[in-house]
């Protein structure tokens, strides 16, 4: 799992307590302080044309809870390399994973999936782990879920659950979020914008549930930063209609 290391322009700072900062106040006092290691967090895609968004926030949220020592593993099921994309160097770099520190893995399907993931767990070498999952995934249930909750806290080992075309089912994770494509700002000289997202917490275990941000990326500091009012949180409805979020989902052709 040891892949290669090479300093940070500017690394994050080191985590408190196990949790790793986002960067936004609102958010990670919403947290209790960020994202926790040692469990499993679920990032769901809004609609299917937002799942480049959730890779691009999984990745960020999975390259600073893994930090700059140790390698993140992503893992793909064969049959979903086709809908997802390719997974490109200079995109894992702008959002502050370290290319040559990283290991992608694509296995035959669902089931060896869960279970790579489970032994990457186990082992306690990845600094986090990304399991990404298109439509519905049937072997994933609360069991399996519950499996990788195990793993997870045992090692301390995060996994993201990044899921695209599918609905939330219920799991063991600790938090759930949904994440849709911001329109970003321009930056001086009409450069473009700071990659932007609108997310939200559908679920959180012991914590407040139902608050979104629109949040902006800063590669340079590797966090989040608040793209709406200083601190603001707004209500879900206001990015999305109630009825679009409890639609069935849509699989492009």
């Amino acid at each position: 799992m040891r892949i290669g290391h090479a300093p940070l322009r500017n690394p994050a700072p080191p985590a408190a307590d196990g949790r790793w900062a986002s960067g936004v106040a609102t958010l990670d006092a919403a947290l209790g302080g960020g994202l926790a290691r040692g469990h499993v967090h679920e990032i769901y895609a809004a609609e299917s044309g937002d799942a480049a968004s959730a890779a691009g926030f999984a990745l960020a949220v999975a390259a600073g809870m893994a930090g700059e020592d140790r390698a993140l593993l992503w893992l793909r099921a064969r049959r979903d390399v086709t809908a997802a994309g390719i997974v490109q160097a200079q995109g894992w770099r702008e959002l502050g994973a370290l290319p040559e520190n990283a290991l992608v893995a694509i296995v035959p399907d669902t089931i060896a999936l869960l279970r790579a993931a489970a032994d990457a767990l186990r082992s306690a070498a990845p600094g986090a782990v990304v399991v990404e999952g298109w439509g519905r995934m049937r072997e994933l249930d609360l069991t399996a879920s519950r499996r990788l909750v195990l793993a997870a806290e045992k090692s301390d080992v995060p996994l993201i659950l990044l899921r695209a075309d599918a609905a939330p089912t219920p799991s063991a994770a600790q938090t759930r979020w949904q994440v849709a494509a911001a329109p970003s700002r321009a930056l001086p000289g009409q450069a473009p914008g700071l990659p932007a997202f609108d997310l939200e917490l559908l679920r959180q275990k012991a914590g407040p549930s139902g608050l979104s941000w629109r949040l902006e990326w800063d590669r340079d500091q590797r966090q989040f930063r608040d793209a709406a009012l200083s601190g603001a949180v707004v209500r879900p409805s206001v990015h999305r209609p109630v009825a679009d979020r409890n639609a069935a989902p849509r699989r492009a052709a």
